[in-house]
């Protein structure tokens, strides 16, 4: 069943939640969240705002369908409204950037995915400021507006670009060290934007040879992972192994660190990542 229709509906929701989302930029306080993790982590009346505009959207559309979302009013726990875990959800994050959106930096955008049995066949990243939307379907390409995106087919070289997300402290308190080695060399490029699935999609477009997120959440990756499959690229935890089908039983904000990449570029930083600790 081709999901072309649904997509456009996403891009559309999409495109009005950025406009939601643009009422509050520059304007919001910083709040605080707690859920799932012992870090505060921000958010806005904006995020809240603009995820209360998404998930009305598609209740209307579609009821059936279920919806894990980053925010709940209370800050208090995510959004999780999935009465079949395996069937069709939404998975969506309102602003994935909420800092560069407090300080005014331009790089977050609205992200919409949608899992079917776990895996992720729909994504729409739209960066708010810059007005691109990224999007892609299964079987209907990848697309960056109304141009079509692929994956970079090379291996690793001098020219490539790496993004990795601002927080890269693992789970046991330190800077792995396949970062350090990384940062500390001249070859490949590396970049930092401080949205997960705006460097993410870079791999989607061509632009990145790959991208790593090392805290992300579930709502940080099943979006940029329909568009980079769907564009010939990879998305697999930091060993290599599948995050997709992805269980969302009881999914309550754990993280999904994820590396997204070209296929000829994997292997090369897989080794990297398991040689330096």
């Amino acid at each position: 069943m081709s999901l072309a229709h649904d997509l456009q509906f996403a891009v559309e929701i999409a495109r009005s939640a950025g406009r939601v989302a643009m009422r509050h930029y520059g304007l919001v306080e910083r709040l605080t969240k707690t859920h799932a993790t012992t870090t505060a982590e921000a958010v806005t009346e904006g995020d809240r705002a603009t995820q209360r505009h998404i998930v009305e959207a598609l209740r209307r559309r579609f009821p059936s369908d279920g919806i894990v979302g980053e925010e709940n009013d209370a800050g208090d726990a995510i959004t999780f409204d999935c009465h079949d875990p395996d069937g069709r959800n939404w998975v969506i994050d309102p602003i994935d950037g909420t800092n560069n959106f407090i300080s005014g930096i331009g790089i977050w955008a609205v992200c919409m995915g949608l899992l079917d049995r776990g895996m992720p066949v729909l994504g729409v990243v739209y960066d708010v400021t810059r007005d691109q939307v990224y999007c892609a379907a299964k079987g209907e390409g990848a697309w960056l507006g109304d141009k079509r995106i692929t994956a970079p087919t090379t291996p690793m070289s001098d020219s490539s670009v790496l993004m990795l997300t601002s927080n890269l402290i693992n789970k046991d308190g330190y800077c792995p060290g396949w970062v350090n080695a990384w940062m500390g060399q001249t070859n490949w490029k590396i970049r930092i934007f401080g949205s997960a699935a705006v460097e993410a999609v870079q791999v989607g477009a061509g632009v990145a040879h790959a991208a790593i997120t090392v805290n992300g959440k579930l709502w940080d990756c099943v979006a940029p992972a329909a568009i980079v499959f769907e564009a010939g690229g990879v998305l697999t935890d930091l060993q290599g192994k599948p995050i997709f089908p992805y269980d969302l039983r009881h999914y309550s904000g754990a993280k999904v660190p994820f590396l997204a990449a070209g296929r000829a570029a994997q292997d090369e930083l897989l080794r990297h990542i398991a040689e330096n600790p």
